[in-house]
């Protein structure tokens, strides 16, 4: 492989991890069942205490929410990537609901808006998850 380029990266500092938590608005969602893995886009809500993740739930049975509860340590990235600049940061340890009443004012300012798919508004709940901060990686690229 002489001829693949590579970029350089390094690990971010504390501060950088926080900066890029607290500015950032969504990542994707790692959870995992036995052999099977699944992975969600989400927004997130972190405060420089808790990561908040922002679930939607159609019905009982939906996938998320059986790869939800079979997940014991969960995995959330978020990321910026172009061909010059990137990084990332990893977040893992376990998920677990947030049971805090939370009112739909201080939700609209914690996260973006909601994307809809096929959903009508009035069938869409959300849940409010936390995943535990056990383990918190972030790189970015050098040069």
């Amino acid at each position: 492989m002489d001829h693949v380029e590579y970029v350089y990266t390094a690990g971010m500092t504390e501060s950088e991890i926080e900066d890029r938590l607290r500015s950032g608005e969504h990542g994707v969602l790692g959870l995992a069942n036995d052999g099977d893995a699944y992975a969600i886009p989400l927004s997130y809500h972190y405060d420089g205490d808790r990561l908040l993740l922002r679930v939607s739930e159609h019905d009982d049975e939906s996938e998320k929410g059986r790869f939800l509860e079979t997940t014991e340590t969960a995995t959330f990235v978020c990321y910026e990537a172009s061909t010059n600049e990137s990084w990332s940061i990893h977040v893992r340890g376990p998920i677990r609901e947030w049971k805090t009443d939370v009112d739909e004012t201080t939700v609209n300012e914690w996260f973006q808006p909601f994307r809809l798919f096929d959903e009508a508004v009035s069938s869409v709940e959300f849940t409010l998850y936390e995943i535990g901060m056990k383990t918190v990686i972030g790189r970015k690229t050098i040069e």
